[in-house]
């Protein structure tokens, strides 16, 4: 039971990471990958810093629902939810191969570097993770980012 435990601990740790990333990024029209021809805004076939800059620009002014210049947590949180149905929506479309409007444990997608990571932490490769070798994992990572899950500041580059 502990091992069920500590596994949901990382995946909610890693699904707070990624759409914390996804949100800092900004999303396109296309979800989270924007295409070149989105970024170019003037067509020049190159991107300038101008260009990056006035997304930045849009992609606050539309999380900031008042107009006021600041994101407050309300406004942040609607934006993170937008962002979090509209992930699910492309999810549910992209990996229902039976069609049939849900997703199966089966037809959802593998992480990456799940196994991976796991076996990094195992130092002693014992098949499982001791409460020092978390720390460990969890000092080397910068705290999971720092969204509570350690000491770290997250100022070293993994």
């Amino acid at each position: 039971m502990k091992h069920v435990t500590f596994i949901a601990a990382i995946v909610a740790a890693a699904a707070v990471t990624a759409s914390g990333a996804a949100l800092a990024q900004g999303f396109g029209h296309h979800g989270p990958r924007m295409s070149f021809e989105e970024v170019d805004a003037d067509g020049s076939g190159e991107v300038t810093r101008a260009e990056i800059d006035a997304m930045k620009d849009a992609h606050f002014a539309e999380a900031d629902a008042d107009g006021d210049g600041k994101l407050t947590l309300e406004e942040m949180q609607a934006r993170a939810r937008e962002h979090a149905n509209e992930r699910a929506a492309w999810m549910l479309e992209r990996f229902d191969t039976d069609k049939d409007g849900a997703l199966t444990k089966e037809e959802l997608p593998q992480p990456r570097r799940a196994g991976k990571m796991f076996d990094r932490m195992d130092a002693d490769g014992s098949g499982g993770i001791s409460k020092a070798e978390f720390e460990n994992a969890r000092m080397h990572r910068g705290g999971m980012h720092g969204h509570g899950y350690g000491q770290g500041n997250n100022t070293e580059q993994n």
